[in-house]
């Protein structure tokens, strides 16, 4: 019934948040942070290549992973007109294995929220983790609960260079507050010349987790040296809940 990422949700994607294209500071803080980084880097749910293609612009050497096939195709194609030619791989994150180690891991901008059960994070900690090198460091975005309303229905139409146009609803479905996740629905809508001409509907769900709970997640894993950091500043403590909250920690 669903689609993960697919055809339409991809265009929604590069049209909104080209190559470059930084929230909130997020590219330049993961640049500042790696600057000092030589070895090999992987982008854990790249997407079409928004965060890696600048690092690969700033001479890093920067593999990537996606569950989504139409989203990988994006980033080769955007990756090949720049001149790139990075490793991407279709694996799912909670069961990977890859041909390298890594001197730095990061899943930028809340992707790790998207992974739905807690066993399956854990799980895909455990693969980044293992996929480290000793002294490797994982560096993840998290997003908290806020603003939640079910019910809520917010529609987007995006008027594409070719012509089209997308038409992009999304309904709040539920939140399940013991298992700490929400449900949305959201339809896309292609048109051409007022006709309808392609349609997909995407199950969105994101985790949240607590901040002494996802420390607590990251040791139980193995991982050292457990900083967080709010709003794209090293160190500082959260103070609001609509803050991205970026943990760093490393593999002794």
């Amino acid at each position: 019934m669903f689609s993960y990422y697919g055809a339409l949700s991809t265009e929604v994607y590069d049209f909104t948040k080209p190559v470059g294209y930084s929230i909130d500071g997020d590219i330049e803080y993961y640049l500042e942070r790696l600057k000092t980084c030589k070895g090999r880097i992987l982008e854990a749910a790249v997407g079409s290549g928004r965060f890696m293609i600048p690092f690969l612009e700033a001479g890093y050497i920067v593999d990537g992973i996606d569950y989504s096939p139409e989203m990988l195709n994006s980033c080769r194609e955007r990756c090949e007109e720049r001149g790139y030619n990075p490793n991407l791989y279709e694996e799912d994150l909670k069961r990977f294995s890859l041909p390298s180690n890594y001197e730095a891991i990061m899943i930028p901008t809340g992707s790790f929220c998207l992974i739905e059960n807690r066993e399956d994070s854990l799980s895909a900690l455990k693969c980044f983790f293992k996929h480290l090198v000793s002294g490797g460091r994982l560096i993840v975005d998290l997003e908290l609960l806020h603003g939640w309303k079910t019910g809520e229905i917010s529609t987007s139409t995006f008027s594409l260079p070719s012509g089209d146009g997308i038409m992009m609803e999304s309904k709040s479905i539920e939140i399940d507050w013991l298992n700490q996740k929400t449900v949305s629905y959201i339809k896309y809508e292609k048109w051409r010349k007022g006709k309808l001409i392609e349609t997909e509907l995407q199950r969105f769900a994101m985790r949240w987790y607590g901040i002494e709970e996802f420390k607590l997640i990251l040791e139980s894993v193995g991982f050292s040296e457990i900083t967080c950091s709010a709003a794209y500043n090293y160190k500082q403590q959260p103070s609001n809940v609509s803050q991205i909250i970026t943990f760093e920690a490393v593999r002794k």
